[in-house]
């Protein structure tokens, strides 16, 4: 922070004082916020982040630069999810916006728009976009759900379908929790409402489709692999043709029965955003939307499919 220690002690003394209790816990280990600190730490950077878009539409209104959008992109979302939205918001943007783009992992309470370091992210919702907290606002963008793989020998993989209560009863493979930690303890849940003891397992090494259907092929006993929200809900209710997805001989993808797993994508932003942002916003989810199916369906070529449905 460029500021000396004894000097930055002082200001936060001062800050006490000003509020009339402590704003930081100081232990050995090192120091946490008090729940009043939180609010104050959460209320300035409301007020900096508000003071930062004046400045902008004052540089836009005297002609010294446009306004910036910093848009938070995840990085293992769909490839024909975040082509879409992102080139619908260069559309919408034009000229007029700037955008910094951010590659970013979003929780579930989309914490870095929520702490103003971004603000709009694209996203996973785990509740009703009116459940969001404030100032978050959402636009969903559509369902998605993902592909299992089974081994070839096992009974799901003739007919091309599996229950939740069946893959269950599996090893089941699938990301780390830190990729998509609102998605993956939503499926968790649903896993453990059918099991009360299942818990994912960890993919061994690093994070490639490819690498977790050879450790499945290979384990010792029945082993699953569940992808992250890859594909529109409902739009695969059978057997997938085995030649578009081939990444391996000894594992096939299959649909899960009655979608018990899904996930909505959405375009979440901060509602503290001027009127004009929030306009290119809504313009944007109206567009992606509107060729969603289309567009988001026809992608099954190996090299897109490995991408798109990491896990």
């Amino acid at each position: 922070m460029f500021i000396a220690q004894p000097t930055l002690s002082q200001q936060i003394r001062r800050l006490e004082e000003i509020v009339g209790t402590p704003l930081l816990q100081r232990r050995r280990e090192g120091l946490r916020l008090t729940a009043a600190g939180a609010v104050l730490l959460d209320a300035s950077r409301g007020v900096l982040s508000l003071v930062d878009q004046e400045v902008n539409r004052a540089r836009q209104a005297a002609g010294l630069g446009r306004q910036r959008l910093h848009v938070a992109v995840p990085p293992r979302l769909p490839d024909a999810l975040a082509v879409a939205a992102t080139s619908a918001l260069r559309a919408e943007a034009g000229d007029d916006v700037e955008l910094v783009w951010m590659e970013a992992a979003l929780d579930a309470d989309f914490s870095p728009i929520r702490e103003r370091r971004a603000d709009v992210g694209l996203g996973w919702l785990t509740v009703r976009p009116e459940a969001l907290p404030v100032p978050l606002e959402a636009m969903s963008l559509g369902e998605f759900e993902p592909d299992a793989w089974l081994p070839r020998q096992h009974p799901a993989a003739l007919r091309g379908t599996i229950s939740l209560g069946e893959l269950a009863l599996m090893d089941v493979i699938h990301g780390p929790r830190r990729a998509e930690p609102g998605i993956y303890d939503a499926w968790t849940r649903l896993f453990q409402a059918t099991d009360p003891r299942f818990k994912f397992t960890d993919p061994p090494l690093r994070h490639s489709l490819r690498m977790d259907l050879a450790f499945a092929a290979t384990a010792g006993r029945s082993t699953a692999v569940l992808t992250g929200p890859s594909v529109v809900a409902g739009s695969r209710t059978g057997l997938i043709e085995p030649s578009h997805l081939a990444i391996t001989s000894d594992m096939v993808p299959v649909s899960l029965e009655h979608q018990p797993l899904t996930a909505t994508a959405a375009l979440v932003w901060s509602g503290d955003l001027c009127r004009r942002l929030q306009q290119i916003l809504f313009h944007t989810a109206e567009r992606v939307t509107r060729s969603a199916s289309q567009s988001w369906n026809g992608a099954t070529d190996p090299d897109a499919v490995a991408s798109a449905t990491s896990t």
